[in-house]
């Protein structure tokens, strides 16, 4: 079986439920917002069992949005987000998986019911994530694309990230949570059908994602949150050596002109705390904790981040880009993952 082949053997046929897994790779171990939680107890029960996510993919702000949600699985970040974006909105899911599928498709009109809705707003296809293009998605059409630990999976992941900024319009943004290995791994791993499957030997090393979603189009990724991962398993352990993996969540914003450094034009943005569940701060990411009512120095592109999206009914924007001060400090290359469990620096850039 080629790579491929494997992933959908695991998926459909070795595991059975999140019980199954080996590793917390393919685990979600954050708490959830109080919102969230609530809706959680909406997943019908066989969805929530076959669910393998690495980290929680729901952004700000979703009201009538059009999400795509890439390795979908069973659905169960599908159906939370068709709860947030309303009647009004659509959330489409993709994943190559019949087995996964299936579940997701039998428990659709359940969840329509569950919330009230007059018909379903979501919609599932069959389809890799390397060949977007051969279904039915419109090009500049969607306001959101998210996947949950579904990247390390996929063998062209280039051709993915390409993918998913055609169908971005301007100003969304991919947000996805998934696993990065530290360094390089040995070719070889992809091999193991478990390692793979357990999200682990088709990680990415972090300054390759980073580059690869630079020419994709995403100039500046934003990293979220990160926490180190367990590998309990003394078997699968000794398999990877030295090598340490991390599950983080990403923001990639689609917007032309974004530069590959955090350049100092002396702006500012002050936060008005009017985001649904996020009256007195809020985070675009692990270095932009914006308080409400404060005035935070941001560089250009955090500037244009919130000023150009969805976001910018939520600020005040001060300055613009007519005098240039030089580079943020601290605006380096150095790995951005934290060795223990971390929360969102309070100010600066980068």
């Amino acid at each position: 079986m080629n790579i491929t082949e494997q992933v959908q053997f695991y998926y459909g046929k070795v595991l059975q439920g999140s019980k199954d897994l080996k590793t917390d790779a393919c685990c979600t171990n954050e708490s959830l917002p109080p919102h969230i939680k609530k809706l959680m107890t909406d997943i019908h029960p066989e969805v929530a069992a076959r669910y393998y996510g690495c980290g929680l993919v729901v952004p700000e702000l979703l009201n009538d949005c059009r999400i795509l949600d890439l390795g979908c699985g069973s659905g169960q970040d599908v159906f939370l987000l068709s709860a947030l974006v309303g009647e009004t909105g659509e959330v489409v899911g993709v994943d190559m998986t019949p087995e996964q599928l299936a579940v997701a498709r039998r428990h659709e009109t359940w969840h329509q019911e569950r919330y009230g809705y007059n018909q379903p707003n979501t919609r599932f296809l069959e389809g890799r994530l390397e060949s977007l293009e051969q279904l039915d998605l419109e090009p500049g059409s969607f306001d959101i694309v998210v996947s949950n630990c579904v990247l390390n999976l996929v063998p062209d992941k280039e051709a993915v990230l390409r993918s998913v900024f055609d169908l971005l319009k301007p100003g969304g943004e991919f947000y996805f949570s998934d696993v990065y290995a530290d360094r390089r791994l040995p070719e070889a791993l992809k091999n193991d059908p478990v390692l793979y499957g357990e999200c682990l030997s088709g990680a990415l090393y972090w300054n390759d994602f980073q580059q690869m979603a630079k020419a994709a189009g995403f100039f500046d990724p934003r990293l979220v949150s990160d926490r180190p991962l367990r590998i309990d398993d003394p078997k699968q352990q000794n398999k990877l050596g030295e090598a340490r993996f991390f599950s983080a969540t990403y923001r990639l914003i689609k917007l032309d002109g974004l530069e590959a450094f955090c350049e100092d034009y002396g702006q500012a943005v002050r936060y008005r705390g009017s985001i649904p569940h996020h009256p007195h701060a809020f985070t675009l990411d692990k270095h932009h904790h914006m308080e409400t009512g404060r005035i935070f120095p941001v560089c250009g592109n955090t500037w244009r981040m919130l000023h150009d999206t969805r976001f910018q009914p939520h600020f005040e924007f001060f300055g613009d880009f007519d005098n240039h001060y030089g580079i943020f400090a601290d605006c380096g290359t150095a790995m951005p993952f934290d060795s223990n469990d971390s929360s969102p620096a309070k100010g600066g850039c980068c």
